[in-house]
């Protein structure tokens, strides 16, 4: 597996503003009502471009789905004095369904996208002044972005569930809501349906991608972006063949942020200095054959002046991985694809290949020297764990995600005895108002 290229997602951010009833509308883009009752060429290209700025919606806030996994799954702290909620929540607990932006957060933005695009793709359907082909790209675009979405909420809820049928009126009654395994099993569906329309969308998409997608910009170099997805979450559902099919075409792809008008900035870059590293990154870490730490954390953390104290948490440590409010954030890299991989050929029986992959993250990434054969699948779980802990620190939740499915959530260090480590977040507290009967987990 290589290194093809680094890809930045840029969109225009829609944006749209309401008081009371007076609703004003973004007159630089469709209105999602004249999207369904009079569809265009020009309006879908719009729509679907909108697409790759909702998937980003809550991903790099200071209270987003990386901050927040972060904080439970001790990579990051945030020492913010106006909200002490993200330690008494986040770290002492529990997480509050009723609390919109901890417990109850990342939940409704990704809803809304993958509403939005279920009303882009029932446009699809009448829209005059499009090929077959061209429609088909759409579609393939549209499905694989709803499978990241749906991936962003199982991956917070997780034993929970999530409803799937967010196809309904608003006057309807909520979506039933399935078991975990159903909604990976829906979500891998959901990818190979994208994969086949993307492989009979002929040679362009009929949107312009951002500048970042230069060399990725046509239904079948975006494949590899949707077999990159498929891989993970063959990975989580224990499907180890499948994702090695699924890995034999993957690649790199970010988030963007940009400080142009109407952009998102990356709120990651903290220049007031509230969001800071577990020190638990640091003393964990292995040396390379230097003395010296492990090369992530060199370049990936950096300490402070003075050590930090706030409510009896404390650390001197600060991340320098987002060095600018422009600085772009992984959805899925190389790295992963090949600790995906080693993970996948180690549960299919070549572990001599896994140790390879292994070898070649330690050794590329890390600096550090090559390890030995496994001891046992124990030996595997740690070494693989830790590997993805330093190559994917602070870029997705990976390392809660990761100890949460091999069942080492208690391994996690907390720094008082009234710290907690959660297993998932509870469904917003507007969800379970609207659900007669509430569900009987995840709403108290």
């Amino acid at each position: 597996m290589r290194v093809k290229r680094t890809i930045a997602a840029v969109a225009v951010l829609l944006l749209a503003s309401a008081c009371k009833d007076l609703i004003v509308p973004d007159y630089n883009n469709t209105s999602l009502d004249d999207l369904t009752n009079n569809p265009t060429p020009t309006k879908i290209a719009q729509a679907a471009q909108g697409l790759m700025v909702g998937t980003r919606v809550g991903i790099g806030e200071q209270n987003g789905y990386i901050s927040l996994l972060g904080i439970v799954g001790r990579e990051s702290y945030n020492f913010d004095p106006a909200d002490p909620r993200f330690i008494t929540e986040m770290l002492v607990g529990p997480l509050d369904g009723g609390s919109p932006a901890f417990g109850g957060n990342l939940f409704a933005a990704p809803y809304r996208n993958i509403r939005n695009a279920n009303i882009l793709l029932g446009a699809l359907s009448t829209v005059v002044g499009m090929t077959p082909a061209q429609t088909a790209a759409v579609e393939g675009y549209a499905k694989t972005i709803q499978a990241l979405d749906y991936l962003s909420v199982i991956n917070t809820r997780d034993d929970l569930g999530a409803p799937l049928d967010v196809n309904i009126g608003p006057t309807d009654a909520p979506a039933a809501i399935v078991a975990k395994a159903a909604v990976l099993t829906f979500i891998s569906t959901l990818l190979d349906d994208g994969l086949t329309r993307l492989n009979a969308g002929g040679t362009a998409f009929p949107f312009e991608l951002s500048p970042g997608f230069d060399g990725f910009n046509t239904p079948a170099t975006f494949v590899e972006f949707n077999r990159a997805l498929k891989a993970r979450v063959e990975v989580y559902r224990g499907n180890n063949a499948a994702a090695l099919t699924a890995l034999s075409g993957s690649f790199l792809v970010y988030h963007s942020y940009s400080t142009g008008s109407g952009d998102t900035q990356n709120a990651l870059f903290d220049a007031t200095g509230k969001i800071l590293a577990h020190p638990s990154i640091v003393t964990d870490a292995e040396n390379k054959p230097d003395g010296t730490r492990d090369a992530r954390v060199l370049g990936k953390v950096v300490q402070l002046p003075e050590p930090r104290t706030v409510q009896g948490v404390t650390t001197d440590f600060a991340f320098s991985i987002y060095n600018s409010n422009e600085t772009p954030i992984p959805i899925i890299r190389n790295e992963e694809l090949i600790l995906l991989r080693a993970e996948a050929r180690y549960f299919t029986g070549d572990v001599l290949g896994a140790l390879n992959d292994i070898n070649l993250i330690r050794t590329t990434s890390g600096g550090l020297a090559a390890r030995g054969p496994f001891l046992n699948d124990n030996d595997f779980i740690a070494e693989l764990l830790k590997q993805r802990r330093y190559s994917l620190l602070f870029e997705g939740g990976h390392r809660w995600i990761d100890t949460r499915r091999f069942g080492l959530l208690a391994t996690l260090p907390i720094a008082l005895p009234s710290h907690t480590v959660p297993t998932r977040f509870p469904f917003p507290e507007a969800e379970c108002l609207a659900r007669v009967p509430a569900p009987t987990q995840g709403c108290t």
